[in-house]
């Protein structure tokens, strides 16, 4: 298939601002792989379609405040940071805006994020530097910090929303999930978005349960594929891990009969990375811990999951391929013409599927 397949043209007042409050109020569409039936109905009516003894494995990722604010030195001129991934020795590979300006030998002097509620202390945080000492094949940078960044993010860093995302957001923790846990993507797993404590509660007293993997997801998330040939693309590397427990916990349920149910595209990424590292071709879904680079497009075969939760994903994108793998992409088209026919809210914080 075609880069150009997955193209389709949606109003820009469908591509959601602001979260729904609360999580569960979203709108969901239920999708049925089996006789092509849509439904409309609400995220917390997902009660009524999980059963008992079905995994929901949810991606705990945390949410980095990767983006930073800073100026050259000595000239002063204003650059903006992201990061995105730290390196085995220590430097970060980082998005920089105006990044053509900004080449290898320049020093970056970081400041504390600019918002009303900030402390002269983080105003001036011009102690921390960041050197460039290179460039990625994709137009980014590598940096050096003269200090270990992790520890200030919290105190200097700011929440990177999606750049078609324009309206500021008044709780960073609402572009957490509320089980988010291992700090480390630079962009949320959304489709965990709309999950409470309460629901979740609801459902395992239902009798279904929960299982937790990690993906720390890249910006490359958000990146139309550029190939016009499918398999002329390559992702991104991404750092998962399928614990243990989730790996027994995925036995146990296929065991008793029970459904793998996906929340979300980086679970289903990790889960089917883990499943390809099965040995000798063996059913069981192992534990697994490093980078994937998994690309599914139509024709995957999926080896584990079995149901899915999702958002609407932007054209042209990885994700909106992997869902047209699972659905089919016939499908798959329809239930997008669909959403918008009836003005579904799009994008990370938007409305939900759910694909049976």
């Amino acid at each position: 298939m075609k880069t150009s397949d997955f193209h389709y043209d949606l109003p820009k007042e469908l591509i959601a601002q602001t979260p729904i409050e609360p999580r569960d109020a979203s709108r969901l569409l239920v999708l049925s792989r089996r006789d092509g039936s849509i439904h409309h109905r609400h995220f917390e009516d997902i009660r009524e379609y999980v059963h008992p003894g079905d995994l929901l494995v949810a991606n705990e990722s945390r949410v980095m405040r990767a983006r930073l604010f800073g100026h050259k030195v000595p000239t002063g001129g204003q650059v903006e940071m992201l990061l995105l991934k730290k390196l085995d020795d220590g430097s970060w590979e980082v998005l920089l805006k105006p990044g053509r300006r900004v080449q290898p030998g320049a020093t970056i002097a970081i400041d504390g994020r600019p918002s009303a509620g900030q402390s002269a202390e983080d105003a001036a945080f011009g102690q921390v530097q960041a050197k460039v000492v290179g460039c990625t094949e994709a137009g980014g940078r590598v940096v050096r910090f003269s200090m270990p960044i992790e520890p200030l993010l919290e105190r200097i860093g700011a929440m990177p929303l999606p750049p078609y995302i324009h309206t500021p957001l008044a709780d960073p923790e609402r572009y957490q999930t509320v089980y988010a846990h291992a700090s480390g993507s630079v962009a949320a797993p959304t489709a965990g978005l709309h999950f409470t404590p309460e629901l979740m509660q609801e459902l395992r007293a239902r009798g279904a349960h929960f299982a937790f993997v990690t993906l720390h997801v890249s910006m490359d998330t958000f990146r139309p594929v550029q190939a016009e040939r499918l398999e002329e693309h390559h992702m991104y590397s991404e750092y998962c891990e399928l614990p243990l427990q989730t790996s027994a916990a995925i036995q146990a349920a296929r065991a008793a009969g029970g459904r793998i149910i996906a929340i979300g595209t980086t679970s289903v990424r990790t889960i089917e990375s883990a499943a390809l590292h099965a040995s000798g071709g063996a059913s069981e879904i192992p534990s697994f811990s490093g980078t994937t680079d998994l690309f599914i497009y139509p024709g995957f075969r999926f080896r584990a999951v079995q149901a899915m939760v999702t958002n609407f994903h932007l054209p042209r994108s990885s994700l909106l391929m992997l869902v047209a793998a699972f659905t089919g992409k016939e499908l798959l088209d329809r239930a997008y013409r669909e959403a918008i026919r009836e003005r579904y809210r799009f994008y990370s914080f938007g409305d939900a599927m759910l694909i049976l």
